[in-house]
């Protein structure tokens, strides 16, 4: 979440003011939108990134595995700026998951200080830009004084509506239903009650569209435990750039495609030309906003 020079023409800070309400594919102005990217017909309302490739990057400079994953860290700012001129209102990342634990200690501890650095850096501009900062997954076996910060960031922002970051750190998607069931049986609800809208309101993302599209750079086809349920639907870019060269060019070219799918649902559409998009899609509730990769 540190802020880094972006080099895309044009592209200015539009996390400028904090006083904004999220803005929407419906009312983002003219001025807000880059001038340098041709305006799209629609732009979803929830993306959500895998923010993988970190270690490759560094690896292909002659880098330690750390320097790839502060230059991934940096590269959040210009796409959350990006996010706000294009006219979306959540953006999730996977920051962390519950089986980078696995990885040699101390790049688990370097990434642990990198986030740390960077809630402490980057927290008080946000709040002022207007960005309200969620964390998705559990803090039990982080460390203390982390934990705190996460805290302290969350309840700062809590109220600001002008762009949500929900920031998927020591989170696992099965961990999530998981902890979500648990949550139903501890509420005594009967299991004739229990339907799909139940779960989603024990899920961390509870309130929250699923997402619309899922960004995964690095090229990997894989959605590494991110978001299992939320997903079912979510259109999904795969891209073989690495997250740290992740700009905001790659960004749009993803958003673009986005733009040319045909969201179905599970529905047979009529047979007609160009991007016909079914009644109640998005962002409305069809279901949950997201989006169906059934083949045909």
């Amino acid at each position: 979440m540190t802020a880094s020079v972006d080099n895309t023409p044009g592209l200015h800070n539009s996390l400028g003011s904090g006083g904004a309400g999220l803005a929407t594919p419906e009312t983002t102005t003219d001025n807000a939108w880059p001038a340098e990217f041709p305006r799209l017909s629609r732009v979803p309302t929830h993306v959500a990134i895998k923010m993988d490739g970190n270690g490759r990057w560094a690896r292909a400079r002659n880098l330690p595995r750390i320097a790839g994953h502060r230059r991934g860290t940096k590269n959040l700012r210009p796409i959350l700026e990006a996010s706000v001129q294009f006219g979306i209102r959540i953006v999730t990342v996977y920051a962390f998951s519950t089986e980078n634990w696995n990885r040699p200690q101390p790049e688990v501890d370097a990434i642990l200080t990198i986030l740390g650095e960077a809630i402490k850096q980057e927290t008080p501009e946000l709040h002022a830009n207007g960005v309200q900062i969620r964390h998705l997954g559990s803090l039990e076996g982080v460390p203390t004084h982390l934990a705190h910060r996460i805290q302290e960031a969350l309840a700062l922002t809590c109220h600001n509506q002008r762009l949500i970051l929900n920031v998927a750190f020591n989170y696992g998607g099965r961990a999530e239903i998981v902890r979500a069931l648990r949550g139903i049986i501890r509420a005594g609800l009967p299991a004739e009650s229990i339907t799909e809208d139940t779960v989603s309101r024990y899920l961390y993302t509870a309130g929250q569209p699923d997402p619309d599209l899922i960004i995964l750079p690095g090229g990997e086809m894989r959605s590494s435990n991110f978001l299992t349920w939320q997903s079912i639907y979510s259109e999904v870019y795969v891209t073989p750039v690495l997250w740290p060269a992740f700009g905001v060019y790659e960004y749009y070219q993803a958003l673009a495609a986005y733009s040319q799918r045909v969201r179905r649902f599970g529905r047979v559409l009529p047979e007609t030309t160009g991007n016909h998009q079914p009644t109640g899609a998005p962002g409305a509730a069809t279901p949950n906003g997201a989006a169906d990769l059934a083949p045909g």
